[in-house]
């Protein structure tokens, strides 16, 4: 028999989710955030870059602010008011105490229980290699949840230490956990994936509405075999 997925933890209030690029939460859980900012919980965004580098035919200079306004958006069709940039250079993000450092100081601003961010290990399930970005934001975003609780590190950032971060609920993983039923904020994640239309339309030549709704349906539906019949967004959560 499937090993069943055991459903996310609900004693929370405040979610904050650190990713690479624009996009990156919207291919992998926009459902799930649009029925946390339903049942009222917060949930703020972080961004390392701006995707810049992310569509060759438009000069980075010009793609940054389309891609910040496009992400904003985003956010806004799933109930996400808060979106931070940390300027980062897209495609060539370091792991290292500079990044840490940064996402500890968001840590400490937003005092989140859940954190949020996408696959930090090599490959996207042995199929295909995951991006140097992804990793380092990943892995930096995991190990910033503890630098964020220790008041004698990054001591300069003149914030008050945050060690309440319960949970970090890794998307994008082939070693998912948990799950969130992805029906009540399903059509709302295909509306906000929509929104980085720019990026999409680069990608695909199909109707963008049918490419978002056709790939977000086929990974949540992936998931209900192991989650109840549900079609569901799946996370690898480690407990803290």
């Amino acid at each position: 028999m499937t090993q069943q997925l055991e459903p996310m933890p609900t004693d929370w209030r405040r979610a904050l989710a650190v990713v690479a690029h624009p996009d990156d939460l919207e291919y992998g859980c926009a459902a799930a955030v649009a029925g946390w900012t339903d049942e009222g919980r917060e949930v703020a965004y972080l961004l390392v870059t701006r995707g810049e580098a992310g569509i060759d035919t438009i000069a980075p200079s010009d793609c940054a602010p389309l891609r910040e306004r496009e992400q904003r958006a985003s956010a806004e069709a799933v109930g996400v008011a808060s979106v931070e940039f940390l300027d980062h250079r897209d495609g060539v993000i370091e792991y290292g105490t500079s990044l840490r450092r940064d996402i500890a100081a968001a840590i400490r601003r937003h005092r989140p229980e859940l954190l949020i961010t996408l696959n930090h290990r090599d490959t996207w399930g042995g199929v295909a290699w995951n991006t140097p970005d992804h990793r380092a934001v990943g892995r930096a975003t995991l190990d910033a949840a503890g630098d964020a609780g220790n008041r004698l590190i990054f001591p300069e950032l003149g914030l008050e230490p945050w060690d309440g971060v319960r949970w970090v609920a890794v998307a994008g993983t082939d070693r998912p956990t948990h799950a969130v039923d992805a029906t009540p904020g399903f059509e709302r994640s295909v509306r906000s994936l929509l929104a980085h239309r720019t990026y999409i339309e680069v990608l695909t030549d199909e109707d963008p509405e049918t490419y978002c709704r056709t790939f977000l349906a086929g990974a949540t539906e992936a998931a209900a075999e192991r989650f109840g019949g549900r079609p569901a967004v799946t996370f690898e959560v480690f407990g803290r």
